[in-house]
């Protein structure tokens, strides 16, 4: 795909929900790469900002908050058979959206199944109920195997969804890496038996953002290069991931879930005060934060063979985040104020004067030890591709697009999570705006220099066991 290409011609209505930096930078693409008249695209957003914007693109732009009481009569008249729902926002339950959208005919994407306002925090409900997992599960339970119903993509976004497709290429380089090479599998079980096969113990998804803006953090301010109100969300969420096969004991918090696909475990400590051990490219070993996603729930169940808490194989599957240093201190502030979010808010963007978003996936316990794959994209390269984004906006973006333009041309799919989709065909569509794609091996394990300033207890006989990477 040229970054000029028409992809897709779209006949019907689209409405656009959410209109922060993610909305504000895939506009452009869509408008870009899709044939769609303007006129037949209407954002939906609770506040003003980014008005200007839409307006300025031919767009209609409608200030309005949807909520368990009006969502039904706010869509309605905006939204039927064959159109299209672009789920963005923060705080509007993705499964009710979606109940919506199946009824109607209406395509769906989202890049992360929220809850309704609160839901990651409110006490009343048990910390299983808040994690990943349960939303995943109340989406999931849609499904009706073998359906004729319109396509939904659910978390197709960066991660979710741009790394599970750098997963499998990760596979494949590996395989090729280690003299093993295979052709694409088809099928979900011969992923995972390659996996198993290539002795992938644990993916990370790594990723270390450097970008920084021309006026430092202040006070009582949470600066972030994406969405502040979605970031503090997961942020406060239970640390949780993908729980391998090879796993030998719980840490020390560590609770199962009750029910569910049991692929995942969860911590009771929220994950921005949870940090890993990890490693990127461009300064190597790293400690990242546990933040909860779906891909760490998607992935690990998507790999597994066998079934419930005792597979046969599975991979231990975790974010490990290094946001901006501005974000960074944004944490530890919140942490400080026990979750109270700062009274102020700044996001990064045209402000950014440089730095780069490095995100991959890293692949480990093989014979290399180490596998990172992924996307290295600096602020300068990603406004150079598409204006509205910043580094970290644009590797969502240009998978939100990828997605949006799979699910027209492909409209009566189902519900669809990004592991079940052709991942060679969407890495054709979304890395013309990824910048450099390259994969780097690394002598590298979580015990490497430990035990230099004090003992630790540690399992020294398998540096991938997860309590090896957890920061105590």
């Amino acid at each position: 795909m040229s970054s000029s290409q028409l992809l897709q011609r779209f006949e019907g209505r689209l409405v656009l929900l959410g209109f922060g930096c993610i909305g504000q930078g895939v506009l452009p693409l869509i408008r870009r790469h899709i044939d769609l008249d303007p006129r037949r695209v209407v954002v939906l957003s609770p506040d003003p900002h980014g008005q200007a914007f839409a307006e300025a693109q031919g767009v209609q732009f409608r200030r309005i908050g949807l909520d368990a009481a009006n969502y039904r009569d706010e869509l309605a008249p905006l939204l039927d058979a064959g159109d299209f729902l672009l789920n963005l926002s923060v705080n509007v339950s993705s499964l009710a959206l979606l109940e919506f959208c199946r009824e109607r005919g209406v395509l769906y994407l989202d890049t992360c199944i929220e809850p309704w306002a609160g839901g990651y925090t409110d006490p009343r409900r048990t910390l299983s109920q808040r994690c990943n997992q349960a939303l995943r599960e109340s989406v999931l339970a849609l499904r009706r195997p073998g359906e004729d119903a319109p396509t939904a993509l659910l978390t197709h976004g960066a991660n979710p969804g741009l790394v599970s497709h750098l997963v499998k290429q990760a596979l494949l380089n590996l395989a090729a890496g280690l003299g093993q090479p295979v052709s694409a599998p088809t099928e979900r079980e011969a992923w995972a038996a390659l996996a198993e096969r290539l002795a992938v113990r644990c993916i990370h998804i790594a990723e270390r953002d450097s970008q920084q803006g021309l006026r430092r953090k202040v006070d009582d301010e949470f600066v972030n290069t994406w969405s502040i109100d979605g970031f503090i969300s997961e942020a406060c969420q239970p640390a949780e991931l993908g729980w391998g096969s090879h796993e030998q004991r719980l840490p020390s918090d560590g609770l199962r879930h009750e029910s569910g696909c049991q692929a995942s475990i969860y911590l009771q400590r929220p994950g921005a005060v949870t940090q890993v051990r990890s490693w990127t490219p461009s300064i190597g070993p790293t400690l990242g934060y546990l933040i909860s996603h779906g891909e760490s729930i998607s992935l690990a169940d998507y790999f597994t063979l066998g079934t419930g808490s005792n597979p046969r194989y599975r991979p231990t599957v975790h974010y490990a985040y290094q946001p901006c240093n501005d974000a960074l201190l944004s944490l530890h502030e919140l942490a400080a104020r026990n979750w109270r979010p700062q009274r102020q808010a700044r996001l990064l963007d045209a402000d950014i004067i440089g730095g780069r978003d490095e995100l991959g996936v890293l692949l480990l316990g093989h014979e290399r030890q180490a596998y990172w794959y992924g996307s290295r994209l600096s602020i300068e390269e990603a406004r150079e591709l598409c204006p509205q984004n910043s580094a970290t906006s644009l590797q969502v973006t240009a998978s939100v697009l990828a997605g949006v333009v799979w699910a027209m041309a492909n409209p009566r799919r189902g519900i669809l999570e990004p592991e079940e989709l052709p991942f060679a065909e969407m890495l054709d569509l979304i890395r013309p705006y990824l910048g450099e794609v390259a994969g780097f091996y690394a002598d590298w394990n979580p015990l490497q220099d430990r035990g230099r300033l004090m003992d630790e207890e540690l399992d020294r006989d398998d540096p991938w066991q997860f309590v090896n990477f957890l920061v105590s």
